[in-house]
């Protein structure tokens, strides 16, 4: 079993729903941050859902805003995403958001 600390990152140029991460075949992602920041004078929200392997879309933040110039730890508890999963975040608007994932992958 490999251990990896990787990261994930996201300049959110559109208010696309984006995949920030894939949980890939026989592997466990550990997800210990989420950092979204706002590089703009306007705040701004971000939403974020895990899409599992059946295609169900759960939320993990539903329109969480975000304020000018500041920079938001989304996470209080450690986020799994199994494998097949997928991590998706969508900002309200577009050229406001960075957002950096950082996670330990289990294999």
């Amino acid at each position: 079993m490999a251990n990896n600390f990787k990261n994930a990152k996201l300049d959110l140029s559109t208010n696309s729903v984006t995949t920030l991460y894939t949980a890939p075949s026989a592997t466990t992602a550990v997800f210990k941050s989420l950092l979204v920041s706002n590089d703009q004078s306007s705040g701004s929200t971000i939403t974020v859902t895990i899409t599992d392997s059946a295609s169900a879309v759960f939320s993990v933040y539903n329109v969480k805003s975000i304020g000018a110039n500041t920079t938001e730890e989304l996470l209080t508890e450690a986020l799994v995403v199994m494998e097949g999963e997928i991590l998706k975040v969508t900002a309200a608007d577009a050229d406001r958001l960075h957002v950096i994932g950082s996670f330990l992958e289990i294999t």
